[in-house]
Formats: C-alpha cells, structure tokens, sequence
C-alpha cells in the first residue's frame, strides 16, 4: 500500500523508526503512535518509501 498524503508518509516515517527502537515510543503523536502498534514493519516500510513529489500534503 502506497501512502496517500504526504502527511500519511511522514507519519510512517516516524512510526518506523520506533518500531526499530531508534526514536522513543513516548515521542510520538497522533497517527504515527497508532501506526507503530497497529502495523507491521513490512507495511511501514511499504508507507514511508513512497515518493513524496507526487503527493498532497493532506488527503481531502
């Protein structure tokens, strides 16, 4: 699954790099800290390698 915002991929980035333990947990808000418990690294992986070009900065 691609991300659909850029919002979405930035929210990605961030709940990776919890899950791999290089930010804290506590740090994180909103989306991201939902991601990080609900999705797998596979699938953040999938989200945050998304280019951010083509993207809006927030799904309507």
């Amino acid at each position: 699954m691609k991300a659909k915002s850029k919002a979405q991929q930035k929210a990605a980035c961030a709940a990776l790099s919890a899950k791999r333990g290089d930010t804290p947990k506590k740090d994180l808000e909103g989306a991201s800290k939902d991601m990080v418990d609900s999705m797998s690294e596979e699938e953040l992986e999938e989200l945050a390698s998304t280019k951010r070009e083509s993207l809006p900065d927030k799904k309507n």
